[in-house]
């Protein structure tokens, strides 16, 4: 989805994060999304004060930003709060790797636990929940993941691809956990 930074048209529009309103001729920050109303597929945009993007969506913001032509008045300030919250954003782009929080998820395909501080791979996953498609999380093993081959849904082919995938998605591994991820994808 592509997103996008411009001056605001009007004062009528309110941050999706601050809840406040973005006054007219203020740079902000559009957050394309599908929109709810419309069968068509069309999109909409959900506009966010930049300071208010830059701690929610630091990732998304970043991308905008080196997209955009605009000459942004704050533009150190926005980039120093990016720096600090996107290593704490999970990754938008799937599949990720990235150490358990917790003790509570299970493998997708040997549906053992996946014990906190373990590697993990996310891909995505679509669930019916009260007859309606609901996009989810699947998290597995490293090496679940490389067992499940190369047409497994959302493992981006498997192998040296998966892991370039893998790689190029997330942002919070260290090189000793690319060099374990290798090793459990080869």
């Amino acid at each position: 989805m592509a997103h996008t930074i411009e001056v605001a048209k009007s004062g009528r529009a309110t941050c999706r994060t601050c809840r406040q309103s973005i006054g007219k001729g203020e740079i902000r920050f559009g957050e394309e999304a599908p929109n709810a109303f419309s069968d068509s597929g069309a999109m909409m945009f959900m506009w966010h004060h930049l300071m208010c993007a830059a701690k929610k969506k630091p990732g998304q913001l970043r991308e905008a930003m080196e997209a955009s032509t605009l000459e942004i008045p704050n533009r150190a300030e926005v980039e120093a709060v990016i720096a600090v919250e996107e290593p704490k954003q999970k990754p938008t782009r799937m599949p990720y790797a990235e150490r358990a929080p917790t003790g509570r998820a299970r493998c997708g395909e040997c549906g053992e636990t996946i014990e906190k501080g373990e590697l993990r791979i996310a891909t995505p996953r679509e669930m019916e929940v009260g007859g309606m498609m609901n996009a989810s999380v699947r998290y597995l093993h490293p090496g679940c993941a490389a067992a499940a081959g190369p047409d497994a849904p959302g493992l981006a082919g498997g192998g040296a691809a998966l892991l370039e995938e893998v790689r190029k998605n997330s942002k919070g591994l260290k090189p000793e956990d690319l060099e374990e991820l290798s090793r459990a994808l080869e």
